[in-house]
């Protein structure tokens, strides 16, 4: 069966804030100017905000720009911040510290994204631009001369065999003049065009965290619509970067929440586990007794900000948002900056596509332009925060006074970012860590957590998770690292079983249990595992996230 295709001006690949923002002013420009440009996103969440996961405290910038009247419009900002916590925690006690400037979040609101994202669709569709959830791009589509002539969806209906079903449908083409790369962190996709057209020859590697968070209901006598918590310090060591969040929702609701980057040394240390523990202390246990945990979702985040930005154009098409890097680490936002790139990229490509012809190009004034946005001098400034935490906690700390009080962000040097797989010590030179078991009142084990993601994937398919040589998990990663994967995933996708008649034990993939948070593609030591997407629709539903 041949792919059906259609053809639009822009495609926008993810569904997120950048890529919403981007279809946004394109239909602006086009009704301002009366020059119709055809505009679509494509998302491979069920629906829009099904895989949206952030804290998270939105800076209203980028949208008081694009949707000047947003409240008159009813976007979903509702609990404006009251107060600001920074702490640092030992096991026993909370040490109140300065909040460092970059955290002080007066006019922030503390938000659901996924529904923010959700609102976002809604002014998208009401401008006329054309979005498809439950549709995953799968490959990106190149002409004779090599340029990116727009994407075509996964096949469905295709077995764990690879052969097609009674259900079998092929995927479509959706060709463009422009294409526009939103798929967020660590994007599949974007991942092969880093590669084909070399974006990353004068950038850093990028180096990641993974956010690991829960939403709760709360006692209503300690909820405070608008509060921020922000800590550093335990139960994480001093040479793991990493921090937790509590920030209170409106409805009694919380979002709670830890980071930690991905450059951690110790192969038994668990993320997942990190933050159940993180639970326990004094100062947060109280908060969540008497309430009830009603969500979970972990996802990778972009840290390595201004110096790890690739490349953005290539002919046919160019990166926006997360995909691109565009978080800033030392505010803990990236919200604000993705709809920013969105932005000034649909400026960019209006005006390139602006003569009607049908030629692709490479849209080489959208860096440019970003250089003379507000997004390119806060990143700048802030550039040197995360790669300091490379000297430990303290060293990182001690270096950050001086850059953001006495420096200001304006040192003459810049500091530089690794890749995180590379980080990983042998298991046999690691400090075991234990974790205590869970309580299923405050803590929770992986499969429980993963059933509140409501996860799903339909069962004859293909496995997304794509080992390169099948032999390196047990040869390589359990005989040297003690089998990370085990610990790194915080939804159960990987496990070392031995089967009874097997002399060797064997790597277990529970593909179904995946929450697209793409950490196995990132910090697998020998990037032996590739995240590729699967089915359209499939993965977590994320509700309020």
């Amino acid at each position: 069966m041949e792919r059906e295709s259609m053809e639009f001006d822009v495609v926008i690949v993810g569904g997120g804030p950048s890529g919403l923002a981007a279809a946004i002013r394109l239909r602006q420009l086009s009704a301002e100017t009366g020059r119709d440009l055809s505009v679509c996103v494509l998302e491979k969440g069920s629906e829009l905000g099904a895989h949206t996961l952030s804290g998270a405290v939105l800076e209203p910038r980028a949208l008081d720009e694009l949707i000047p009247d947003w409240k008159a419009k009813g976007a979903p900002l509702n609990a404006p911040v009251v107060a600001d916590q920074f702490l640092f925690l030992t096991e026993g006690r909370a040490i109140a510290l300065p909040t460092p400037p970059s955290m002080h979040n007066h006019g922030n609101y503390v938000v659901s994204l996924g529904n923010v994202v959700r609102w976002l669709g809604s002014q998208a569709e009401a401008l006329g631009v054309e979005i498809f959830p439950g549709f995953a791009a799968a490959e990106v589509l190149y002409d004779e001369a090599g340029r990116v002539r727009g994407v075509a969806t996964g096949d469905m209906g295709v077995g764990k065999d690879g052969q097609p079903t009674a259900n079998f449908t092929p995927g479509v083409e959706l060709l463009a003049r422009q294409t526009l790369f939103a798929e967020g962190c660590r994007g599949s996709l974007t991942k092969g065009l880093m590669e084909r057209f070399d974006l990353r020859r004068d950038a850093d590697p990028q180096t990641y965290g993974i956010g690991v968070k829960e939403l709760w209901e709360i006692d209503p006598a300690k909820h405070q619509a608008g509060m921020v918590m922000h800590s550093i310090g335990w139960p994480l060591d001093s040479e793991t970067y990493g921090g937790s969040f509590l920030y209170h929702l409106e409805n009694n609701q919380i979002s709670i929440g830890m980071v930690i980057g991905l450059d951690y040394p110790n192969p038994h240390l668990s993320p997942f586990e990190e933050f159940q523990k993180f639970k326990t202390h004094p100062k947060i246990r109280p908060i969540l007794e008497g309430g009830r945990r009603l969500a979970y979702g972990a996802r990778a985040l972009s840290e390595g900000g201004f110096q790890s930005i690739p490349h953005l154009t290539f002919p046919g098409g160019l990166l926006i948002g997360d995909t691109a890097g565009f978080l800033n680490m030392p505010k803990i936002k990236g919200s604000h900056t993705a709809m920013k790139s969105g932005m000034v990229a649909a400026e960019a490509v209006f005006t390139a596509l602006k003569d009607g012809s049908t030629e692709i190009i490479e849209v080489s004034s959208y860096p440019e332009a970003l250089k003379t946005s507000w997004l390119w001098p806060e990143l700048y400034l802030a550039r040197n925060i995360r790669p300091s935490f490379h000297w430990g906690l303290w060293g990182g700390l001690v270096y950050s006074a001086l850059d953001v009080y006495l420096l200001r962000g304006r040192a003459p040097w810049t500091l530089r970012n690794h890749a995180d797989h590379e980080s990983l010590r042998k298991a046999s030179d690691s400090r075991p860590i234990h974790y205590p078991r869970p309580d299923g009142k405050i803590t929770f084990d992986r499969l429980s957590s993963v059933f509140l993601s409501s996860t799903n994937h339909e069962e004859n398919q293909p496995v997304h998770l794509k080992l390169k040589d099948p032999q390196v998990p047990i040869s390589v990663n359990l005989a040297q690292y003690d089998a990370p994967e085990q610990r790194y995933c915080p939804a159960g996708v990987y496990e070392i079983v031995t089967d009874p008649d097997a002399k060797l034990p064997r790597l277990q993939i529970n593909a179904q249990n995946c929450v697209h948070c793409k950490t196995c593609d990132i910090k697998d030591p020998t990037q032996n595992i590739t995240w590729a997407v699967p089915e359209g629709g499939g993965g977590p539903n994320y509700p309020n996230m």
